[in-house]
């Protein structure tokens, strides 16, 4: 029998310091987000970021916490909720972190006599510390616990042309009635040496500016390359002129080499070049998130109008809304068609 796992990022039980750092810590710990030897990592997740940062995180999940819960976790129940009633197959959620586990989603499935499982990490770019943590985990959850169970991966989608589409869509739902002068695409930063460890060639991503545009085997996992190709392919989609868009990368870390232009550092300078009317767009997430309502909605929103910004409008993801919804269970219905 088949059935779905859906599987994001994940959030902490309560916006307090006290649920912030376990939180913090399994996401920290995991060699994938901070792939340094456990002894260091463990030290500078331990020794110096979880002495400070839960008791700031908490503040910022503070401003963003919904009634109902993690605005991550509410849009993503929702969203698997939708996609539920558009298909056959029994469809679970988990998260990577935190109390929702991929343990517990397998567990459901497997009690519903699933056997075959689509695995579906909600990330349309991939990247180390997003889809290969979710897969590595999972195929390590299955030989313990289900090794009667077989996996299909479902693979970064940041070119398909359904996905594109139903972005593009939201994008444009959400520009209705507003005059931009400019519309920044920002994903989420990784440091550049994930980008180098990724490469399957070993040889091609120098993160020199052309790289990403000649084609290469190395494409395939390379998250630098599937952001420009998804920014790329929705200006075209929309029919944004290239000198109204632009492209960046945030929520970067000191002390390592980022993805660059930074965000913040490229928002705060569009004033002096004539840009008032901004538009920002995140779609490295497909559900609001902390990223997306805390540091984009309001913390980018209120350092554009600091330096001279005047109207600024944060684009939702495409979270529940009833085409990306509807894209997801179409993928999934092909899949259940495959012997």
């Amino acid at each position: 029998m088949k059935g779905v796992l859906l599987v994001n990022l994940g959030s902490p039980e309560s916006p307090t310091a006290k649920d912030v750092k376990p939180y913090l810590d399994e996401f920290l710990m995991d060699r994938f987000v901070i792939d340094v030897p456990f002894l260091l990592r463990a030290l500078l997740v331990r020794g110096i970021i979880l002495q400070t940062r839960p008791k700031k995180s908490a503040a910022a999940y503070a401003k963003i916490w919904w009634e109902e819960g993690s605005p991550l976790v509410v849009i993503s129940k929702r969203m698997q909720k939708k996609v539920q009633q558009l298909v056959d197959l029994p469809t679970a959620l988990s998260m990577r972190y935190g109390t929702m586990t991929i343990l517990k989603g397998l567990q459901e499935l497997h009690d519903k006599g699933v056997n075959e499982v689509l695995l579906f990490p909600l990330y349309p770019q991939h990247a180390m510390a997003s889809t290969t943590t979710i897969v590595v985990l999972a195929e390590e959850l299955r030989a313990k616990h289900f090794p009667e169970m077989k996996f299909t991966i479902v693979p970064a989608f940041y070119n398909k042309e359904s996905y594109i589409k139903a972005l593009g869509n939201s994008i444009k739902k959400q520009l209705e009635g507003y005059e931009y002068d400019h519309l920044l695409f920002s994903y989420h930063g990784i440091p550049k040496r994930h980008i180098r460890k990724t490469d399957i060639t070993k040889s091609h991503c120098k993160i020199d500016g052309s790289c990403c545009n000649t084609p290469s085997l190395a494409h395939e996992f390379c998250y630098r390359h599937q952001c420009y190709e998804t920014t790329k392919q929705v200006v075209k989609y929309l029919g944004i002129p290239e000198e109204k868009y632009s492209q960046s990368f945030q929520s970067r870390l000191a002390g390592d080499k980022w993805l660059t232009p930074y965000t913040d550092v490229e928002i705060n300078k569009m004033p002096e070049k004539g840009i008032n009317r901004l538009a920002v767009v995140t779609p490295a997430f497909v559900s609001d998130c902390l990223e997306t309502l805390e540091e984009i909605a309001m913390e980018a929103n209120h350092e554009f109008k600091v330096h001279g910004g005047e109207e600024f409008r944060a684009i939702p993801c495409m979270n529940d809304g009833d085409e990306w919804c509807a894209t997801v269970a179409d993928w999934i219905k092909d899949w259940e068609k495959k012997d």
